[in-house]
């Protein structure tokens, strides 16, 4: 048995220590708004904020995790920074097909929880989860937003 504390519940989970942290939360505690997207860390889909920090649970292994707090999109909107997020995704109508979004709302909250009046620069960095509809000037602008800053001015405007 490992315990892990997911969302601030501490749960008790009967996995091998290498089972990615993805399958943990998706197939034994139900928790499906983290997805599946390439499985080798690339695609940011199944990112999560371990201790705050933006993490890909499909390579993680959850003996890596027991000891840390765990938190998934379905308790992102409990943090304020995690509620300003979602709402400015709303506003600016952030998804398309929307599938990467639950991935791109935990790193745009880890960034701002880090760093709350981030550059363009360190947006850009921080940004790196994949979005095949190419929704990502709604998503800066979005992070923007957040962050009170003014919107990014487009080039030869």
């Amino acid at each position: 048995m490992i315990e892990l504390t997911v969302n601030g519940q501490k749960r008790q989970i009967d996995a091998d220590g290498d089972t990615p942290l993805l399958w943990v939360l998706r197939d034994d505690l139900g928790m499906t708004g983290t997805k599946y997207g390439c499985g080798i860390a690339q695609c940011g889909a199944c990112s999560v904020m371990i201790d705050g920090t933006v993490t890909r649970s499909c390579v993680t292994p959850v003996e890596a995790v027991a000891s840390a707090q765990i938190t998934t999109i379905e308790a992102v909107e409990a943090d304020p920074v995690g509620a300003r997020v979602v709402e400015a995704w709303v506003k600016h109508q952030v998804p398309q097909c929307g599938y990467c979004q639950s991935g791109q709302v935990m790193a745009a909250t880890s960034l701002l929880k880090q760093k709350a009046k981030p550059s363009d620069a360190d947006v850009e960095a921080a940004m790196t989860n994949l979005c095949r509809c190419g929704t990502y000037n709604a998503i800066k602008a979005a992070v923007r937003d957040v962050a009170g800053l003014a919107p990014a001015q487009e080039h030869g405007a």
